[in-house]
């Protein structure tokens, strides 16, 4: 089962963070997503809520 993306379109990296303002993910792991196995890309969405 394929993960979706966190992506809400509101792209923008907070400089004090370097996370997207919209979903929280690192400028990396933006990058890599559609190169990440499903195993990776549900440890991202697991750490999502903490950031």
């Amino acid at each position: 089962m394929p993960v979706e993306t966190p992506c809400i379109r509101t792209c923008r990296i907070a400089p004090d963070s370097g996370l997207c303002t919209g979903c929280k993910r690192t400028i990396d792991e933006i990058m890599r997503w559609r190169d990440m196995t499903p195993e990776e890309r549900r440890a991202v969405m697991a750490a999502l809520p903490a950031r």
